[in-house]
């Protein structure tokens, strides 16, 4: 019989004690769930804290299971942050088990619901792809500020200096993403993407958006919907459609094929981070630039201006 998950976090929790007492200036243990957050709490922790990623370059969250690895890193953490709002589905449960252990903060359940969207996919949830909108976004730093100046109150003057400088960097990346998406054409603000995770964005900057599948990627597109999306393509006269680096390509090309054989020619204008950022290391791997990334990718294929490097200068 397989031991249940509550049995593994005991174990693991028996691992992770400490030999002895906690000096000083050990640096606070973040664990996160995701690449987004994890980049929020090395911004505001700086040298005072150690963050750790769970879910790397490409993985998709919504169907992301905890590994035996994850379990002792997160059993090990002083302090876990996860996004909430079912981003993390199938973690939500093992999450709240460890929570009754040691402080595990879902940082997106701390925005208030009236700027929330609701999910089309499950009643009474709300769509998680908060950062999306880097403007709502800012609100998640806030929420991870205040979960690690809980964890580590003596470092509160580093961690609240720490992010009032980076929200400083995301009000201008919301100006530079409000400037270039505003030269896009009324006509053409239509972002078809492979699933619904760009919701926010579309409510930030005005375009609508059309995901092949829903919220979550765990539901399906059938050939009926592949077939009207080819319907919506040929009628609004869209020209590009987009791939993201966390969800399979397969149903996009699906529609691409299914527009030119229909006489309609549509390109992919591009690749958008939407679940995941780019690899550490890169530019893109950092939000500023996963955003940036989008905004100006997303921009030039839709008849925008924008420059090629993006706001800073540094895409690929």
């Amino acid at each position: 019989m397989l031991p249940s998950r509550r049995t593994l976090l005991a174990a693991a929790l028996a691992l992770s004690l400490p030999a002895g007492p906690l000096v000083a200036q050990d640096r606070l243990s973040v664990v996160a769930t995701t690449a987004m957050i994890a980049d929020a709490a090395q911004q505001v922790g700086g040298d005072l804290v150690e963050v750790t990623t769970l879910m790397g370059p490409g993985v998709d969250p919504h169907a992301y299971r905890q590994t035996r690895t994850d379990i002792v890193a997160l059993a090990a953490a002083d302090l876990v942050l996860w996004n909430g709002l079912y981003l993390e589905a199938q973690m939500e449960e093992f999450l709240t088990d460890l929570g009754r252990d040691k402080p595990v903060v879902a940082v997106a359940e701390a925005v208030p619901q009236n700027l929330l969207i609701g999910s089309e996919d499950y009643e009474g949830r709300f769509d998680p792809h908060l950062w999306m909108n880097p403007g709502l976004w800012s609100r998640v730093v806030l929420s991870v500020r205040d979960a690690m100046i809980a964890a580590a109150p003596e470092s509160e003057a580093a961690f609240a200096a720490n992010a009032d400088a980076y929200l400083a960097d995301l009000q201008a990346l919301t100006a530079y993403a409000a400037e270039v998406l505003a030269s896009v054409p009324p006509e053409s603000r239509i972002l078809l993407t492979s699933h619904d995770a760009f919701n926010y964005f579309g409510n930030a900057y005005g375009f609508e958006v059309v995901g092949i599948q829903g919220i979550s990627t765990e539901s399906e597109a059938g050939l009926q919907r592949i077939a009207e999306l080819v319907d919506l393509l040929i009628e609004r006269d869209i020209r590009a459609v987009f791939v993201e680096t966390s969800v399979s390509d397969r149903n996009i090309r699906a529609l691409v094929e299914g527009a030119a054989a229909a006489g309609h020619e549509v390109v992919i204008g591009g690749e958008l981070f939407s679940d995941a950022m780019g690899e550490p290391g890169t530019y893109e791997g950092t939000y500023i630039g996963m955003i940036d990334s989008n905004v100006t990718t997303v921009a030039r294929a839709l008849g925008g201006v924008a420059p090629d490097a993006g706001m800073r200068g540094l895409l690929n």
